[in-house]
């Protein structure tokens, strides 16, 4: 090599700046990727229609393709995001506890008096409504004491009747409720809290990739000179390009997740970066499931109105329905014998079916506030408990089968860095 050739020189100075920059590029915009757009932003292209059909399913699931013949891109993160909850419900929420275990966590004796309390103030309305629906002349002619003597004695009654209703749900949850279709289902319509939960989980790891496409690149662009030093032809810096952006994104990947158990190398010892911080992400994590996913109202929603409410609905309406009757007690008997027995099961069975929707105080935002801080310290003891193995699942999982993309584009655009740098400088 001489030394004194200025073109060494401008390469020593240029080859390395051109591939650190590019690294620090490439993994910020695959940073980027991951998580934008939310939506698919893309032109038609004439004949990728017909040429979609063909392609191999590794291809069309690139979000950057569609079925109906666009070309464009949508982010990894939100393009995947029902395979993603998917996974991470397989491999890491059913780990931390089952729907049972977060609804003891939120304490039925509480939402029991919760719904109580709230039902006190209602109940009275509901039976006037039902009975002036039903048979409003029989309940204008029933005698005031009767009128004033049922309310009393159901109002009575209540807090034992919701126990009841609660400790049966309870039994019956895991029946009831369907976790990976509630967390599923829940992303899917809020795909945006997907992105922001891995933002917020990885938001160390994320910084650290996109600073270490240039850490890598600008040593590896110093060798890339001796290399074309050593062979002088147009294409070893387009190649060396794509090689070092390919392996910028690979080596940080690695960092992130592997190893996955502490090991000692020399006076060090080392473990992926993600894993290390297994307390803090627990913490992070806990809060955001916590406050956005297993909340309250997500589960009343799903008892009330997801794929298995009639489920719960006919439980508490054959539980509610020998409920009013001791409720009603000692005046039960004049009641049937005022409305005709008939005529008195009909009432107590819309009674029970109207009482259902009691239970949407799991949506009450203040209640659901407080106990979803039992959930977050639940999820963050158990979390923080997970083998390493099982935490990386958390993250590694949702991202896994897509990373090959990053390294795809590290190598594109390591690609165009080397082409570029091919036109302004030469060989």
């Amino acid at each position: 090599m001489d030394w004194s050739d200025p073109r060494l020189l401008t390469h020593l100075i240029s080859v390395p700046l051109f591939t650190g920059v590019i690294g620090f590029v490439t993994n910020w915009t695959g940073v980027i990727m991951l998580f934008q757009p939310m939506r698919f932003h893309g032109v038609r292209v004439p004949g990728l229609r017909f040429l979609y059909a063909y392609l191999p399913r590794r291809v069309q699931v690139v979000p950057a393709l569609t079925h109906g013949g666009r070309f464009g891109w949508q982010g990894i993160i939100p393009s995947r995001v029902s395979k993603m909850a998917s996974i991470s419900v397989d491999k890491a929420l059913l780990k931390v506890g089952s729907i049972g275990d977060f609804y003891r966590e939120f304490e039925p004796d509480r939402i029991a008096d919760h719904i109580a309390a709230t039902a006190r103030t209602e109940i009275r309305g509901v039976v006037e409504r039902i009975m002036a629906r039903e048979h409003p002349k029989l309940w204008h002619d029933l005698p005031p004491v009767l009128k004033s003597a049922v309310h009393a004695r159901v109002e009575q009654r209540l807090p034992v009747i919701v126990r009841g209703l609660t400790d049966q749900l309870g039994e019956y949850i895991e029946q009831l409720i369907d976790a990976k279709l509630l967390v599923i289902r829940h992303f899917e319509e809020h795909p945006e809290l997907m992105n922001d939960m891995l933002r917020e989980v990885g938001r160390k790891e994320l910084r650290f990739m996109r600073n270490f496409g240039f850490y890598f690149g600008f040593p590896a662009g110093i060798l890339l000179v001796f290399v074309l030093e050593a062979f002088p032809q147009w294409w070893v810096l387009p190649l060396g390009g794509a090689v070092i952006g390919w392996v910028a994104n690979w080596i940080g990947i690695k960092l992130i997740f592997e190893p996955v158990f502490p090991r000692q190398v020399g006076p060090f010892v080392v473990q992926g970066l993600f894993l290390k911080r297994q307390p803090e992400v627990s913490d992070v994590l806990a809060k955001i499931i916590a406050e956005d996913v297993i909340t309250m109202k997500n589960i009343g929603d799903e008892l009330l109105f997801g794929p298995r409410s009639d489920r719960t609905r006919h439980m508490l309406e054959t539980s509610l329905r020998p409920a009013v009757d001791d409720a009603v007690g000692f005046v039960r008997g004049a009641v049937r014998v005022g409305m005709g027995p008939q005529r008195y099961d009909r009432i107590r069975d819309a009674v029970a079916h109207e009482a259902v929707e009691f239970a949407t105080v799991f949506g009450d935002q203040e209640f659901g506030r407080r106990q979803s801080v039992k959930i977050r310290d639940f999820v963050a003891r158990q979390m923080r408990q997970l083998r390493p193995d099982e935490f990386n699942e958390l993250l590694r999982s949702a991202i896994k089968q897509d990373e090959w993309l990053l390294f795809v584009h590290g190598g594109i655009l390591g690609i165009g860095a080397g082409l570029i740098h091919l036109a302004i400088f030469g060989v």
